[in-house]
């Protein structure tokens, strides 16, 4: 995946603009997935290129890897969570591809405006928010991401936005796996304020 900026947009940024080799600049070295290039008006106003921020463009053609999705997100949004379908992805819970970042943000916090990536975002409040956040990092950043059981009783927890289906086909990965911890599972599912709701399907999943 590319990405060309203008030469307005390293000044802002302070990236070091080298058109002959994007190779060359700072960005580049930081993020292999972003490099420098002149943009012409042409290429935008023929839709070759469409605008991911300002002075920030990518091919029209080509859409963002999830991962570098997640990363850019995680610079926007440092107080933010990746989470649900997101998360289900990133642990390979899901056969689902996400047409957009799920992110929580506590409750209180004002809705992050982020023009591309699309972003889904959530409000989560005390522990529910607080707990499982495990750092990751991608692409030179540092993304937060629920872990594995958090991320299946949040599922439970936001199941119309996710979908049922979604929900038990991730309980069902994550419970086939050497590490998994159905004790796991239901300490987030009481936290999560879901137990009574929860245990039965996790019951017949472990008969």
């Amino acid at each position: 995946m590319s990405f060309f900026a203008t030469e307005q947009y390293c000044a802002v940024k302070g990236i070091e603009f080298c058109p002959k080799n994007p190779k060359w600049c700072a960005a580049y070295k930081q993020n292999p997935n972003f490099f420098v290039l002149k943009s012409d008006n042409r290429s935008r106003d023929e839709g070759v290129l469409v605008a991911v921020s300002r002075g920030l463009y990518q091919l029209a053609e080509m859409e963002m890897p999830a991962e570098v999705s997640l990363a850019e997100v995680g610079k926007r949004v440092p107080n933010g969570v990746i989470c649900l379908v997101s998360s289900l992805s990133f642990h390979q819970l899901t056969t689902q591809t996400p047409h957009y970042v799920w992110l929580a943000v506590e409750r209180k916090a004002r809705k992050p405006k982020i023009e591309y990536p699309p972003v889904r975002v959530f409000h989560f409040s005390g522990m529910a928010f607080s707990n499982g956040i495990v750092t990751h990092r991608i692409s030179n950043q540092t993304v937060q991401i629920y872990d594995a059981p958090k991320t299946v009783i949040d599922c439970f927890r936001w199941r119309k936005a996710v979908g049922l289906d979604v929900t038990l086909e991730a309980a069902k990965e994550y419970l086939k796996r050497p590490d998994a911890s159905p004790s796991v599972l239901m300490k987030y599912a009481r936290l999560c304020g879901v137990e009574k709701l929860v245990t039965p399907y996790l019951e017949a999943m472990t008969a």
